[in-house]
């Protein structure tokens, strides 16, 4: 049967576009050096002012016109001191932007040829630009929900919040209808971490709705208008009251996880919500997710999270 193209034209971003803008390293390393030192004007720090800079031949650094102090575009960022070609990471961001449910480290390997220790330090430094830690969410209708992520429950093991101690992982989500989502792990969800978390994220006066779990009890004194849905008595929808948004987001991050990537440790599980996260509020981009993620990528990152990257060590997810 021949399906129609369900992304928009103008949301297109094929692999032939892809090849088209950045056909080789220098290609990728061009893209790079615009966005950070546009038309090669760059700050000096020899000269003390903006100087215009040139290309040292054979070499990914540009030299002042005036003193020939060298910078490199690549300083600063994720791609800095890998000796993996910069083409292999742009391709990379593009896989991981235009799947919908993830792409596993061992896919990357498959299709690079890089070994897995590569692909998944790649993959580990790329989600780390994917968090959105300043985003508040509002509107009329905003849901809240906790979930917990980890291992299936143990034969007799009792149903329901998992008791202290356990090996799931606690996580909270809040949605926007129609708009964005944030979710983040917690140690718990207590009413306190959970009224921390509201008040945080969630703008004043906006229409709270969440399920009948007693950690809520106090959104309206925190000046949220508050609704309930009772699905202890088998009621998920009532009118407009609902959960069903964060649930929804709840499914497609734990099928992602359970089909993709198998298993993954509580502690990068927020690296993978950020992804999620990050998809999600940009599932009306088509594939043009990618620009989103390259033009971070192009940002240069704090000391401390340079410092990280370099020190990560294999991921605990599962190779199939």
């Amino acid at each position: 049967m021949n399906r129609r193209q369900t992304i928009p034209k103008h949301l297109r971003y094929t692999v032939e576009d892809f090849n088209r803008q950045f056909p080789s390293d220098d290609a990728c390393l061009e893209h790079l050096k615009e966005q950070r030192f546009p038309s090669g004007i760059a700050y000096c720090e020899k000269c003390r002012k903006q100087q215009k800079h040139h290309r040292v031949h054979g070499r990914p650094v540009w030299a002042c016109d005036v003193c020939l102090n060298q910078i490199s575009p690549m300083a600063g960022t994720i791609f800095e001191h890998s000796s993996t070609s910069l083409r292999l990471w742009f391709y990379s961001m593009y896989l991981m932007a235009s799947t919908r449910c993830g792409i596993s480290a061992k896919q990357i390997q498959r299709e690079t040829g890089v070994t897995y220790k590569t692909a998944w330090r790649m993959f580990r430094q790329i989600r780390s630009l994917l968090s959105e830690p300043d985003m508040q969410l509002e509107g009329e209708a905003v849901e809240m929900d906790e979930s917990y992520f980890g291992p299936k429950r143990k034969r007799g093991e009792k149903k329901g919040r998992p008791s202290a101690g356990s090996s799931k992982q606690c996580v909270v989500g809040i949605v926007e209808r129609k708009g964005r989502v944030v979710a983040m792990t917690s140690e718990n969800a207590t009413k306190q971490k959970l009224m921390s978390i509201a008040t945080e994220r969630i703008l004043p006066k906006s229409t709270v709705f969440t399920d009948e779990w007693a950690g809520y009890n106090d959104l309206e004194k925190a000046g949220y208008t508050h609704k309930r849905i009772p699905h202890q008595e088998k009621v998920y929808v009532a009118g407009d009251i609902h959960t069903q948004t964060i649930e929804g987001f709840w499914a497609l991050v734990k099928s992602g996880i359970r089909g993709v990537y198998h298993s993954v440790g509580k502690n990068y599980l927020q690296t993978y919500l950020d992804e999620y996260s990050f998809r999600y509020n940009r599932r009306d981009k088509g594939n043009l997710i990618f620009n989103d993620v390259l033009k971070r990528a192009c940002e240069p990152l704090d000391a401390p999270l340079v410092a990280e990257c370099r020190e990560m060590t294999p991921s605990p997810e599962v190779p199939f």
